[in-house]
């Protein structure tokens, strides 16, 4: 074993550690060197959205220490910002093992460093953690949830005080802060234990009372009240709230999945408890299909991700993916407000830059601005911010299965977009149409815009250097053209530079830095590259479009873009 690799075993075997965990690092020295080293040939990283990893012990590993020094680390940093001023600091989790321990021990490691905790007295979904963070006032929170991974994950989200994930320059200052945590000896780990107060009830009640706030069409659903609506939570948190959110939007006709109704961190019924794979869907897809439902709607284990199921123009049931659940959505809202005449002249909507630019054509025939940032919830919310007092946000959405409704949450919300999207059923139901009849629609109005989503995996230690090698591969060497289209962009969100090969013009990036590349094509595709931040994966988002003359010659279409997006896959040796 490497010799650094082996000074952290040894000083977690002799150091101030529980006896649970030394003897299973004994073990894993006895049956396993692998997963040793795999446990400590690096610290965990604490990145800008906080912690995620393979629950265990060890320094690349989620346990109760590396939990701690992180929120020691984040403890310093509100100190060091505010001084002798209160703190606050909400806390919640989700339905994975270890989640509510990790959630107490967070709790309790910042009430030792004189911060006012408000922990939630049971699991609750993610967006609710964001909306009391606001609605309490606090200057901070943190979830414990590993989100859509598998079983054997756990993480810990960080939120500043407009109860969005961390930006800058507070997501730098609180790494920093981590990073300096050398010991667990460092930590504070009780004593402050009267500054932990629990909160539940009256929070739920002010959150759903906000949700019931965002519908559009309220006297609608009492006319399609019965709507047939099937949900599934996976196992997760979604059941603490997405059944009372659709009460009180006054749907009357909901069946829960009995089989995923319970919260499990096992996730007994599913590989893995994302509700973009069709295997954690098919149970609920089955109960729909019996039931003759209108719709089918799934969460992740912490509630922040949708996804939904529909019968399609031959009444076969389909998954929708995260772009068209969006896109939906987003047309929905501007319709909806501009027929009921509460749309402003200031309204916008904003989405992550691998999201279909359908989105954007919509809203400019609308007169509605929409703003691109970078991939994730945090970055929706950073431009709100920003906006804020002279641009009115009405809905975000990005590819990965999460939309945002309204300002009052800054984070995805599967919660509300449950409730929204059947309402948007109940709405089409009402004239007589599904939703997906209202997403050809649509493809007619705009153009039909196509997506598809490749991940690949590359896990360990070799496993980053690869993906490290791929991404300097497309970023020194990009191709010229692809798929018999020649490259006429090339964004490079790294370098802050976007340029067209075959003239040398080049431009600047307005964004922070991102370690994202996209090729965009003569015939209007779209390829980006990035690697994820929360797993051992590398993604590649493929856009193409065409238009659509009528609804009728939508299946020949549809496979037309299928078998573009298969050419480009093939193209660049991705199969």
């Amino acid at each position: 074993m490497d010799a650094q690799i082996q000074a952290r075993v040894d000083n977690w075997l002799n150091g101030n550690f529980d006896r649970e965990t030394k003897d299973e690092i004994l073990r894993l020295q006895q049956e396993d060197t692998n997963a040793l080293t795999e446990a400590f040939y690096k610290n965990l990283e604490f990145g800008t959205g906080g912690l995620r990893g393979i629950m265990g012990p060890g320094t690349n590993r989620m346990n109760k220490y590396t939990v701690g020094m992180a929120t020691q680390g984040f403890a310093n940093y509100l100190r060091k910002t505010y001084g002798d001023k209160e703190v606050k600091v909400a806390i919640a989790h989700d339905c994975r093992n270890n989640s509510r321990f990790f959630a107490e021990t967070t709790a309790n490691v910042f009430a030792a460093n004189g911060i006012k905790v408000f922990l939630f007295e049971e699991l609750r979904p993610t967006p609710e953690l964001s909306f009391a963070i606001r609605h309490l006032g606090c200057q901070a929170g943190v979830v414990c949830t590993a989100s859509h991974n598998p079983k054997e994950y756990n993480g810990y989200k960080a939120y500043w005080d407009d109860g969005a994930q961390l930006v800058g320059p507070h997501d730098v200052n609180v790494i920093k802060e981590v990073e300096q945590i050398q010991s667990t000896d460092d930590v504070k780990w009780s004593g402050g234990e009267a500054n932990i107060s629990l909160i539940g009830k009256d929070l739920d009640d002010a959150y759903i009372n906000m949700l019931k706030s965002l519908s559009v069409y309220p006297e609608i659903i009492e006319k399609q009240k019965d709507l047939t609506i099937v949900y599934t939570p996976i196992h997760g948190s979604g059941i603490t709230l997405v059944p009372r959110a659709l009460e009180a939007f006054g749907f009357r006709n909901v069946t829960i999945v009995e089989e995923q109704s319970v919260p499990d961190g096992n996730f007994p019924t599913v590989v893995y408890p994302n509700p973009e794979e069709a295997e954690a869907m098919s149970i609920g897809l089955q109960k729909a299909r019996e039931m003759d439902a209108d719709i089918l709607l799934g969460t992740d284990p912490d509630a922040d991700r949708v996804g939904i199921a529909i019968k399609n123009h031959k009444g076969e049931w389909v998954l929708m993916n995260g772009n068209q659940t969006a896109v939906l959505a987003c047309a929905y809202m501007i319709e909806a407000r501009k027929a009921k005449a509460i749309a402003r002249p200031n309204d916008m909507v904003i989405k992550t830059i691998v999201t279909t630019n359908m989105i954007d054509d919509i809203a400019k025939a609308n007169d509605v601005a929409c703003y691109n940032v970078l991939t994730g919830f945090k970055w929706i919310a950073s431009m709100i911010k920003e906006k804020e007092g002279k641009e009115h946000y009405i809905i975000g959405g990005e590819e990965s299965f999460g939309l945002m409704i309204g300002d009052q949450i800054r984070d995805k919300d599967a919660v509300s977009a449950v409730a929204f999207l059947c309402e948007m059923a109940a709405v089409e139901k009402d004239k007589g149409n599904s939703l997906y009849d209202k997403l050809i629609d649509l493809y007619v109005q705009y153009g039909f815009y196509y997506e598809k989503l490749i991940s690949l995996t590359k896990k360990g230690l070799d496993g980053q250097k690869q993906i490290a090698d791929m991404m300097e591969s497309y970023r020194n060497n990009p191709p010229a053209e692809i798929a018999g289209s020649k490259v006429v962009q090339l964004l490079d969100y790294e370098r802050g530079e976007g340029r067209n090969p075959a003239t040398g013009e080049s431009w600047k990036i307005e964004l922070p830095k991102s370690n994202v590349l996209q090729f965009i094509t003569e015939d209007g595709a779209k390829i980006s590259a990035r690697p994820s931040g929360t797993e051992p994966k590398i993604k590649f988002y493929f856009s193409v479009k065409t238009t659509l003359p009528s609804k009728e010659q939508f299946d020949e279409k549809h496979a037309e873009l299928n078998r573009k997006i298969d050419t480009i896959i093939e193209d660049m040796n991705l199969k």
